[in-house]
């Protein structure tokens, strides 16, 4: 989005949205930029949540080491409840999401897991963000 389109939705001039957008980088608020793929375009159109159970004695730590090896894991979170983490998967079609899964279960200490696969995306503000 450009200065001016920034500028006429928070009613302020191209120059003062520059000046904000600056000191929100300098303060760490904006931490970076990237570019938006299309998913289905770029060939990773099917998008799961798996819950991962674990045994008890797992660090933090160690649920992300294991989880970030996968390159199809876009999200990974400790969640309250049965489950010790929800992983956010995105693979190129089913087949993929199937030897996904598999390499995850049977990571050292999964002791089961639980997919849930999205059919369609209702809201996505991931790439947006509250202004967009």
């Amino acid at each position: 989005m450009s200065l001016v389109e920034i500028g006429h939705r928070v009613a302020l001039s191209s120059p003062a949205v520059k000046r904000r957008i600056d000191r929100l980088e300098r303060e760490g608020t904006i931490r970076g930029y990237r570019a938006v793929l299309d998913r289905e375009l770029a060939g990773w159109g099917t998008e799961a949540f798996l819950e991962v159970y674990c045994e008890r004695d797992m660090s933090v730590a160690s649920l992300k080491e294991g989880f970030a090896e996968h390159p199809e894991v876009v999200g990974a979170y400790t969640v309250a409840g049965d489950a010790e983490a929800i992983l956010h998967v995105r693979t190129a079609d089913m087949r993929h999401l199937e030897e996904t899964i598999e390499r995850i279960h049977s990571q050292p200490n999964v002791v089961r897991t639980k997919t849930q696969v999205v059919l369609t995306t209702l809201v996505d503000r991931h790439d947006a963000g509250p202004i967009g």
